[in-house]
């Protein structure tokens, strides 16, 4: 079953739409993902990016060690990472998301990179780095 997922940015200059089922919805704990975003941590959800379309306005998007990270350029508001500029697959902040409450991630990314005043306690996987590195436990 697809979904249409609709969002966008503080000030409303940029609206955007996803479809399809949303994938990898996971907090993310990156030193460089939590200073983008001025945040202990930022919430994304995967979509494949011919499923994604901006319907009013672009994001400014700003390259940083081969990422893409993309910005409204009127109030700044974190809206999309790209992995790099020919992947087929692009993160969505989930606080953009019109209802970011209908959204469960599953899972904690970067841990050895989290706050140490951030405490995991609600039992969602954890993994020390990426998903592809061992499952670390709940700390």
């Amino acid at each position: 079953m697809d979904h249409l997922t609709a969002g966008g940015c503080l000030c409303g200059a940029v609206r955007y739409e996803a479809s399809g089922e949303l994938r990898n919805v996971t907090h993310c704990h990156c030193a460089d993902c939590r200073r983008s975003a001025g945040a202990a941590f930022v919430t994304w959800a995967s979509f494949w990016q011919k499923d994604f379309h901006f319907m009013k306005g672009e994001t400014r998007e700003l390259e940083f060690a081969g990422r893409l990270r993309g910005f409204c350029p009127n109030c700044g508001t974190t809206l999309t990472f790209r992995s790099s500029p020919a992947t087929d697959e692009i993160d969505v902040t989930v606080a953009s998301f019109d209802e970011p409450a209908k959204v469960w991630p599953g899972d904690h990314i970067w841990v050895e990179d989290r706050l140490p005043w951030i405490a995991l306690a609600d039992g969602l996987t954890v993994y020390r780095r990426n998903r592809s590195e061992a499952v670390a436990g709940n700390s």
